[in-house]
């Protein structure tokens, strides 16, 4: 990327459209994410103008009619132009042919391509199901572009489908709970990157989410009152199916199970006042994290009849052909600890703990498939003996996915997308769920589903939960969607950047948050300062915080790290453009200004940043704006002495590197996003 298009992007494109908008020229400027798997650009652009239409021509439905009227919406939106009403089918500017309404109850064999179209004349878009038109309404609407006083959409011929059929994303209800707008926002966004499963963490040790009538215990002691009722659950299964995204519940068992067990707690495995496994309890929520002894006990046949009722009641409740048992993090003391199970073990011949887990699994999948449901658990459920229905989610990484393919199971990769670690969309872009160069055969190659995309919430509220989401999943959409040659970090940023502007079309706050974050914590509206000090931050990941802060259920999130987005534009921007002025010093005039620009920007913020860095939730950072105006110093000076070809003090280069190591540590739980490339500039100084 040019440091013109960098700067640009960094500075404009947060705005909307910025590079679009620097040509008048009809010439297309590609925004798409993901990218399609064959695009070819023609001649010629169709502009947009009171008389937009569009039409259903064969088969139209209730989930059509919508999908089509949110797009009519969203381009009135975008364009400020009052949309005609609908024409008769054939006149239309959008023409949309579907040959039929897809699966009645949306499975991973859904057919989800489509192509598109586009002329100077108007737009066709085909699709076999509906899925795969709301695909491409996503496209099209990706297409538009301003040029002039208006918008037009570029010629283009589009043919288009998934390179994975399982595209997902995890958002963890129990720890911290997400309100049912979250939720609808969060699939609103998913729709339109192209994901295609909503995975719904609704129990763990933290909080029981979803209303059972049949055991009302769960919610009345396991959740403090904060739980989805059935009327919201079926309310998310038909938002989201409208917008071609299942909804796959996990309920985990037979661990992380301690929010069951606060209403019933017979069902665990603990030895109990009676020392034989009776009299069990009482149990609590856990207000912190970790892995902890109670779960489920296997060996009562009570226990698989509670089952088989719970999860009869969620069967109906949720339709998708999958329900996720958890089935990780086990640690086996109850079981180890329970004379009675131990006998039962001797007289099954069961080895060990993950031997009775098996045997648990086995159990409970005639239940599942009794109900109609196929079974996905953790890495942890890969056992000798797991029957080849389950699916295994990876969260160990790809070596683990592959051996459970090369075993004969279907999977799905979620080591590398784990958001809450806090890596960089670049980071997250290149891990693939099938990298090039695997050993699997074809045949064991088509075990692997996709991938899913997981935000635990230990360290989210409803107000940072999009930040720590988007637009980083935005990236992971495109490695699951499209072609597996597709690695140019580059070009993924810089669609990336125009794509999170569209992201709040659905009311996401993951750009907005960090300025109402910032107003709060500093009791001003004049943060500009403290918003320059906040782009080149960004929160320590999730051990680090877990470690220095101590969390729990009941931490605050309301401090400087809960404000900061993960990889703002800051981190890949100043790497970028060091990187192209230390190839030509001389040479590089425009990345050389773009740097002063910046250093010099942090200079002037750091003494106002400073005063505001007073305010009692920001003076754990407080260090960090004296640092701020430190390292913009260092960066002229280092300008200063590259211009010249001058030598700098032994002394000065070696205060400087020591400047930046001090900068490195984790001060107010929070880091600086540019020290790397900041290095990289002062050892290049002779």
């Amino acid at each position: 990327m040019t440091v013109r298009l960098a700067t640009a992007f960094l500075f404009g494109t947060l705005l909307g459209t910025g590079a679009m908008a620097q040509s008048s020229s009809p010439q297309f400027v590609n925004t798409l994410m993901p990218q399609p798997a064959h695009l070819s650009v023609q001649s010629g652009t169709l502009e947009l103008t009171t008389q937009f239409t569009a039409s259903e021509d064969k088969f139209h439905d209730a989930r059509l009619d919508g999908a089509v009227a949110r797009l009519l919406k969203r381009v009135e939106n975008q364009t400020g132009l009052q949309i005609a009403t609908a024409p008769a089918s054939g006149s239309a500017t959008l023409t949309v042919t579907v040959d039929g309404a897809g699966e009645v109850i949306q499975s991973d064999d859904e057919n989800e391509s489509y192509s598109l179209d586009v002329t100077a004349s108007g737009a066709h878009l085909q699709a076999a199901t509906v899925v795969g038109a709301i695909h491409g309404l996503e496209t099209f609407y990706q297409l538009i572009q301003p040029q002039g006083a208006g918008f037009i959409l570029p010629a283009v011929s589009i043919q288009d489908s998934p390179r994975f059929r399982w595209r997902g994303l995890m958002i963890d209800s129990s720890r911290h709970f997400q309100p049912i707008e979250v939720i609808r926002r969060t699939i609103d966004g998913m729709a339109a990157v192209k994901m295609n499963v909503f995975h719904w963490h609704l129990s763990d040790d933290q909080g029981f989410r979803v209303e059972s009538k049949v055991f009302p215990k769960l919610t009345e002691l396991g959740s403090d009152g904060d739980f989805y009722t059935q009327d919201q659950v079926r309310a998310i299964v038909a938002y989201a199916r409208d917008r071609g995204i299942r909804v796959v519940p996990e309920f985990d068992i037979p661990g992380h199970a301690l929010s069951w067990l606060v209403g019933y707690p017979d069902l665990a495995s603990g030895v109990g006042s009676d020392g034989k496994g009776n009299n069990q309890g009482p149990y609590a929520i856990s207000r912190i994290y970790g892995i902890f002894d109670p779960v489920l006990d296997p060996t009562r046949e009570n226990t698989y009849k509670f089952l088989d009722k719970f999860l009869g009641e969620m069967a109906d409740l949720f339709p998708d052909p999958y329900m996720h048992i958890g089935g990780d993090e086990n640690n086996g003391v109850q079981w180890k600890n329970n004379p009675r199970i131990q006998e039962f073990m001797k007289a099954h011949n069961l080895a060990d703990t993950a031997a009775l887990q098996t045997y648990f699994n086995h159990k409970l999948l005639p239940i599942l498939q009794k109900h109609g449901k196929k079974m996905i658990g953790w890495d942890e459920i890969f056992a000798p003996g797991l029957d080849k229905e389950a699916v295994i989610q990876s969260w160990r990484g790809f070596d683990s996915l592959a051996a459970s393919a090369k075993a004969g199971y279907s999977g799905i990769l979620s080591a590398g997308y784990y958001l809450d670690h806090i890596n960089s969309a670049e980071e997250h872009y290149l891990v693939d769920p099938l990298p090039a160069g695997s050993d699997l055969t074809p045949e064991q190659s088509a075990h692997i589903l996709g991938g899913e995309a997981c935000m635990w919430s230990e360290h989210i509220s409803p107000r940072s939960v999009d930040s720590r989401i988007w637009p980083r999943t935005a990236a992971i959409a495109e490695r699951l969607w499209s072609p597996q040659n597709l690695r140019d970090v580059d070009d993924m940023y810089r669609r990336l950047w125009v794509e999170s502007v569209r992201l709040e079309d659905f009311g996401l706050l993951h750009l907005a948050a960090e300025d109402m974050g910032l107003r709060k914590l500093a009791g001003t509206q004049e943060i500009t300062p403290l918003k320059t000090l906040a782009g080149v931050l960004q929160p320590v990941g999730f051990s680090e915080r877990y470690q220095l802060q101590h969390t729990s259920q009941l931490t605050p999130m309301d401090h400087l790290i809960d404000a900061v987005r993960p990889d703002p534009p800051s981190r890949y921007q100043v790497k970028i453009t060091v990187a192209e002025y230390l190839k030509d010093p001389a040479g590089a005039t425009a990345a050389r200004a773009q740097l002063a620009a910046w250093f010099q920007q942090w200079v002037d913020a750091a003494p106002k940043a400073q005063q505001l860095m007073a305010a009692p939730l920001l003076e754990s950072a407080a260090a960090r704006a004296q640092q701020l105006g430190d390292l913009g110093a260092t960066g002229l000076q280092a300008l200063d002495y590259l211009d010249k070809k001058q030598n700098a003090p032994a002394d000065w280069k070696q205060s400087k590197l020591a400047l930046i190591e001090e900068a490195k540590k984790p001060v107010g739980l929070v880091r600086f996003t540019v020290l790397d490339p900041l290095q990289e500039l002062v050892n290049a100084v002779p």
